[in-house]
């Protein structure tokens, strides 16, 4: 089985690598690292939008590109590459992907083709604190045909326009609006805000079943094959980097590339990066083919991606040496991503865990 991209996704992958590198370059990370009352940057939010990257796994009736979901992997690997300070995962990956799952088809026609045209910011808010989220753990509640609780934190909640909610009897849609109070967190990585958000009988409305718990994992499983690909693509540039510069930088009269303990450093790089790719193949797949092992391919990829990015970003950091840990140099901007990247849509342990019993009940079977 071959799980590598066609030609026509190896194409879009390389001219969406040139348009980020014409378009995303470390300054326009930084101008959003370097202003706190800067959320994101618009103007590449509208530029992406413009690609038709939003839409490229939402059909085309529903002003979508409807060419699948290797294609958007494809897309999110680049993402990552390119550090992109933009709300495009907690959109495309949960939201959009909620709505496609879910959603009637008055709410499909409402809301996807707004997406597509990046009209729209989503965020999908589940965590009421730290822990696993359970049906135990859920205060937010629905009476009357609006929501009343708290969610922390939720990631692009600060700038969202639509909110997919997890409530006690299930997934809720929630407009910015009425009702909705959202307070910025400061975190790790500012470049992908963050918020607390407080809903005070804030109208909502039903999204797919009243299983909730069940919804949310659903669309985790989906939201995470993607995720590695953007860790993926982080991965592979802080190892792009680190050869670099180990390559370029001169110590005691040789190149440090030369010294058998950057080898190794790099070495081990490539070793995770390439582990961490063929697990988030076998997810692209599973996820495209709508194979009934997507749980286990979802978590496989998750955990070898979240490893493989963290590592990745702390060896480019060491490769650096003592220039890695200033702010002037951009190692920072990947291993502030990688942190940020692991925790969305549940921490690595947790992956681990789920791995584990996916594991259990395959060999049961």
């Amino acid at each position: 089985m071959n799980f590598d991209y066609s030609d026509e996704q190896k194409f879009l992958k390389d001219e969406a690598r040139k348009f980020l590198a014409a378009h995303c370059g470390s300054d326009r990370v930084r101008a959003v690292l370097d202003h706190a009352d800067t959320a994101y940057d618009a103007s590449l939010w509208q530029a992406v939008a413009d690609q038709g990257w939003l839409g490229a796994a939402i059909p085309e009736e529903h002003g979508g590109l409807g060419l699948g979901h290797i294609e958007l992997c494809a897309i999110a690997e680049e993402l990552g590459r390119a550090c992109a300070p933009i709300p495009f995962a907690s959109t495309v990956y949960f939201v959009a992907e909620a709505l496609m799952l879910f959603g009637s088809d008055a709410q499909k026609a409402k809301w996807l083709p707004r997406i597509a045209a990046g009209t729209v910011i989503g965020a999908f808010a589940t965590s009421e604190g730290s822990g696993p989220v359970t049906a135990r753990s859920l205060g937010a509640s629905v009476a009357g045909g609006t929501l009343t609780g708290e969610k922390i934190p939720v990631t692009d909640g600060d700038v969202a326009d639509l909110i997919v909610v997890l409530a006690r009897d299930g997934l809720y849609l929630v407009e910015k609006g009425a009702g909705v109070a959202a307070e910025t967190l400061a975190t790790l990585d500012p470049t992908r805000s963050a918020a607390r958000l407080t809903f005070t009988d804030a109208p909502c409305e039903k999204l797919g079943s009243d299983d909730g718990i069940a919804a949310m994992q659903a669309v985790f499983d989906r939201a995470a094959v993607l995720l590695a690909f953007e860790q993926l693509g982080g991965a592979d540039r802080c190892l792009d980097m680190a050869k670099r510069y180990a390559l370029d930088r001169y110590a005691f009269g040789r190149q440090i590339g030369g010294y058998q303990a950057i080898k190794h450093k790099l070495a081990d790089m490539y070793v995770k990066n390439e582990l961490a790719r063929s697990n988030a193949y076998y997810g692209a797949w599973a996820l495209n083919a709508g194979a009934a092992e997507l749980p286990l391919a979802a978590a496989t990829a998750r955990v070898a991606a979240s490893d493989a990015f963290w590592f990745a970003s702390k060896e480019n950091i060491q490769t650096h040496g003592g220039m890695g840990f200033t702010w002037e140099s951009d190692c920072h901007l990947y291993y502030r991503r990688s942190r940020q990247l692991a925790l969305v849509a549940g921490a690595p342990a947790a992956w681990r865990e789920r791995l584990v019993g996916q594991l259990e009940m395959r060999n049961a079977a």
